[in-house]
């Protein structure tokens, strides 16, 4: 039907909302932490809604679909170099700073050892600053709270790191085009089912890095794809009501996928005035949301949502710190790595 919007003309006509929804995502982490980390029975809203996926969950799982697309789209108007280029600049600085504070300042601050400076304290600074994997414990930090990883939300971004290289790898063999990548897609997806369902019930750290696997290729596919699919509020409509009907069946996941994929792509392109066009928080939010609930339960313990209201606040105060002083900066180098790729956000339209 003439008229209709598409994913390619809605990116290519003006800005989006993913900077917001990003930032909306990193704000649900905290909230959704906040029942573990006060120790309280229950959950929040969305995991009493679904019965399977607490607002963190949720949210880690948007955040894939939005980065399987848009990293999906650097990687086509990018050169090698240029690609991984922005994906560090993007990545590691303002994880490499968020590590070393908790290490060399959270850490002394906080702990009740006298074997802080031990090989584990050193582990977790090599291995969540390099993304070889994620560490959540130092020795005598926190250690007396219902949770005692430091970090708890640092286990996304080795996945994500490794997701880049394969989507590299996918590109550099030819996978990358819109008639090459169904099958691969489609075998990805069917091979997460069938092992998921092959060894029932996973541990959680494997479903979950599964999840975000399934999420990140079919953002992929929707990049790639962005021409033929059409935004409309009538498939949200219906999925919700499949998803509802289907809710504490093992039958649920299909549509909560379908929901979660499609959905997040509609918000991003809805078309109402743009916010945050040039700043991007969510990532120092999500990287500072743990450790503040973590202070914030040290200094004033309390019901979940008193958490959420100070962690919130602490939180948002170092992302913006992180933002204006060290990714911000971090991202003006992308320009010497010839990259194609805005340097301050995704929220303006570009053009593969």
């Amino acid at each position: 039907m003439a008229g209709e919007r598409t994913l390619a003309s809605a990116w290519t006509s003006g800005p989006n909302h993913f900077n917001l929804l990003r930032l909306i995502a990193a704000w649900l982490v905290i909230y959704g932490h906040a029942w573990a980390i006060t120790g309280t029975p229950g959950g929040d809203l969305f995991a009493r809604a679904t019965q399977v996926k607490f607002a963190g969950a949720i949210a880690v799982d948007m955040f894939f679909v939005i980065s399987g697309f848009l990293i999906a789209a650097s990687l086509q108007r990018n050169t090698v170099r240029g690609y991984l280029a922005s994906r560090a600049l993007r990545i590691l600085p303002a994880l490499v700073v968020c590590v070393a504070l908790t290490v060399f300042v959270l850490g002394p601050w906080m702990t009740h050892s006298e074997h802080y400076w031990s090989a584990e304290t050193w582990r977790y600074l090599w291995s969540n600053a390099t993304l070889w994997r994620a560490e959540f414990h130092l020795p005598g930090v926190f250690d007396t709270l219902p949770q005692t990883a430091v970090n708890g939300s640092l286990w996304t971004l080795p996945v994500e790191g490794r997701l880049y290289l394969l989507l590299l790898g996918a590109s550099l063999v030819g996978v990358l085009t819109a008639k090459r990548y169904l099958v691969p897609w489609l075998l990805v997806l069917a091979g997460i089912v069938g092992f998921a369902l092959w060894r029932a019930p996973l541990p959680d750290w494997l479903l979950n890095d599964l999840w975000c696997v399934a999420f990140f290729v079919t953002g992929t596919a929707a990049w790639l794809w962005r021409a033929h699919i059409r935004l409309s509020w009538m498939p949200i409509v219906a999925l919700l009501i499949v998803a509802a009907l289907l809710r504490g069946s093992p039958w649920f996941a299909a549509p909560y996928f379908a929901l979660i994929a499609y959905g997040t792509l509609w918000l991003a392109f809805a078309p109402v005035p743009p916010r945050l066009a040039h700043h991007d928080l969510s990532y120092g939010l999500y990287l500072y949301g743990w450790p503040a609930a973590q202070i914030v339960q040290t200094f004033s313990p309390g019901p979940p949502l008193h958490n959420v209201l100070w962690a919130s606040v602490l939180a948002l105060a170092l992302a913006a710190a992180s933002w204006f002083l060290i990714e911000r900066p971090a991202l003006q180098f992308k320009r010497r790595f010839g990259t194609r790729t805005p340097i301050e956000s995704p929220a303006r339209p570009t053009h593969a």
